[in-house]
């Protein structure tokens, strides 16, 4: 769709930044706080990128201040951060840590001083270890009444001060990568424990938001989820019904839940067939179809789709011919090595896009793909979407004290005209929060991964100094909120002024 003038983004838009408790905070064992499954993972040698992790992370909470100060001098309208569960709770249920609630207290009011809006994740992926360790963690249903507790504390608490809530972050990626691949804790490797393990969060999910509805009902609440559109290799009739399958698989696997509260017929059935499909009470549906429920609006996390084309046992796939996308990706679901023990294998097989770009870390450059995913988003659940996370991966250099992103300001640029033209093509965007504020632990990758608008001196040896740095992306991005993103110049080609 050509537009010759580009709608304005609304007034009260939400430009902001996100982050994750685990890969930013530090304090790992202090002021009473519990350990999460990371804290043992990272510890385990060989799990993450020379035996990093997040202990110190990058400091934020000894820094916070410091940090909202450059939030604030950046102009960030919302800060979209995750509460540690086990900060809260040290044993995932229980007795209160008041320490922790001191914590994230102080820090709410730091960003309403600054006149920045609080965005809080309840869950970003650091489960309690007391919970992995007395229930099997998401495994067992009394993990679920766990977190509606925590939740519900988390309510009672801050539910006058923060008016936008995330429930749980990329559960897409989690359970995938925890149960399925066995690269992120628990470190299983069990298809059906992940579906069912799928279920209960789901269950968590809708029971979480039917009592935000009931205790914050002035506040406003969703999960955000790792989308991506999925592409037809060709305009070939079966490649274009596997892109539909592989939507199906997965995407609408886990919108249709949220947003409608059924399964879609059509995995559900596959599942079925394969003895895959989890448990599902009577209960269980209800709980899921209540009208109280379903979001209030959907976090979108953005970083790239997938192209795919008809099945291999349909069509073979000859060795060297295609270029397959046989790696673990965690927007795709797509197996490593041998498919054919997998249920997508009979739906769809992943290959490379042969029309878009790669980041140095393999993860395709695609902006358009971005208004893509709001506009199949929006028409299909009418809810008002946050992006809650977008941004560029790279190993930034320091040189005589700057940092020149120009690559970051250039990826960014171009993912905010294609929000800018989903707004035009009638997108309810409501907010745009960029991964991540300042540099933070990836993970799996270490510190070299960096993300930031500011850059942190910390390194894989954990050795670093922490001083923060604004990149030449924290001078962009000032510029982007300032002009509320409508000053083209900075949108092409990430010019500034």
């Amino acid at each position: 769709m050509y537009h010759k003038q580009l709608d304005e983004f609304p007034t009260d838009f939400l430009w902001g930044a996100s982050s994750a408790a685990y890969q930013i905070e530090g304090g790992a064992k202090e002021d009473g706080k519990g350990l999460s499954i990371w804290d043992k993972y990272a510890h385990q040698v060989g799990n993450t990128f020379k035996g990093t992790n997040g202990d110190v992370a990058v400091d934020h909470y000894h820094r916070y201040k410091e940090d909202v100060e450059l939030m604030a001098k950046e102009g960030l309208k919302a800060y979209r951060f995750s509460v540690s569960w086990s900060r809260i709770l040290p044993a995932g249920e229980g007795k209160v840590n008041q320490a922790g609630i001191n914590f994230y207290r102080d820090l709410i009011n730091e960003l309403r001083k600054n006149k920045i809006e609080p965005i809080l994740t309840i869950y970003h992926w650091d489960l309690p270890l007391a919970l992995q360790e007395k229930y099997d963690g998401w495994e067992s249903r009394k993990t679920i009444e766990a977190f509606v507790n925590y939740a519900k504390i988390l309510f009672s608490e801050f539910g006058e001060k923060v008016k936008y809530w995330i429930t749980i972050n990329e559960q897409n990626v989690f359970t995938s990568m925890g149960y399925r691949w066995g690269t992120h804790p628990p470190k299983k490797q069990n298809i059906k424990t992940m579906f069912q393990a799928n279920h209960y969060i789901n269950l968590a999910n809708a029971l979480a938001i039917t009592k935000f509805h009931k205790m914050v009902p002035a506040g406003k609440i969703g999960p955000s989820f790792g989308y991506g559109p999925v592409y037809p290799k060709t305009n070939n009739p079966e490649d274009v019904l596997a892109a539909l399958n592989a939507d199906d698989f997965n995407n609408n696997w886990w919108l249709d839940i949220y947003c409608r509260g059924k399964y879609p017929f059509f995995i559900k059935k596959q599942l079925e067939n394969l003895n895959l499909m989890p448990e599902i009470t009577e209960k269980d549906k209800a709980i899921l179809e209540n009208d109280g429920a379903h979001p209030d609006f959907l976090g979108i996390n953005y970083y790239h789709g997938g192209t795919v084309q008809e099945n291999r046992l349909q069509k073979p796939v000859i060795k060297d011919k295609e270029k397959q996308f046989n790696k673990v990706d965690p927007y795709l679901m797509q197996p490593k090595g041998d498919q054919a023990k997998n249920p997508e294998v009979p739906m769809f097989n992943s290959v490379e896009n042969d029309y878009v770009n790669k980041t140095n870390w393999g993860w395709e450059i695609d902006p358009t793909g971005l208004r893509i995913a709001l506009r199949q988003v929006y028409e299909k659940y009418q809810l008002p979407i946050m992006i809650t996370e977008n941004g560029l991966g790279a190993k930034d250099i320091v040189e005589n004290g700057k940092i020149n992103d120009q690559y970051r300001i250039d990826y960014l640029a171009d993912h905010v005209l294609a929000m800018k033209e989903a707004i035009s093509d009638g997108v309810d965007l409501i907010g745009y929060c960029a991964w991540s504020f300042t540099d933070l632990l990836s993970w799996l990758n270490g510190y070299s991964k960096r993300y930031g608008f500011v850059y942190i001196d910390q390194n894989d040896e954990q050795k670093g100094t922490l001083t923060r740095i604004p990149k030449k992306s924290y001078t962009w991005y000032k510029n982007i909120i300032a002009t509320n993103g409508n000053d083209l110049s900075l949108l092409k080609h990430g010019e500034q002024k």
